[in-house]
């Protein structure tokens, strides 16, 4: 696995344990299902700070190798490619744009209770 993509699963592995807290009460009241045991999914919500720091720390090391490292690579193989690189940063920017959604959810959430 290469070093934007494993940055870039991290990210999405850290802002899901940023929000879980959160979006998985909400996910779960708008899909009709509760009971006493949906609060206690809200036991993360102090350790949540500490995910959004990894969050956009590993957003920062994917920024960091798509934008500012030289990419090295031999003629002919795939990431000497213009359009690879094309892709992995449009990639990058939609996994950033919908982590930055899910990271602001939970202050978003009060207003559809």
């Amino acid at each position: 696995m290469s070093k934007v993509k494993s940055s870039l699963v991290a990210s999405v592995l850290a802002a899901v344990g940023a929000s879980v807290c959160c979006v998985g009460p909400l996910v779960l009241l708008t899909l009709g299902i509760g009971g006493a045991w949906v609060s206690s999914l809200t036991a993360l919500e102090p350790l949540r700070p500490w995910f959004i720091a990894l969050t956009l720390l590993f957003l920062g090391l994917a920024f960091r190798r798509l934008y500012l490292q030289p990419q090295v690579c031999e003629p002919g193989s795939a990431c000497a490619e213009p359009i690879v690189l094309q892709r992995q940063r449009l990639i990058f920017w939609a996994i950033a744009l919908a982590l930055f959604v899910l990271l602001s959810v939970p202050g978003l959430a009060p207003l559809f209770l």
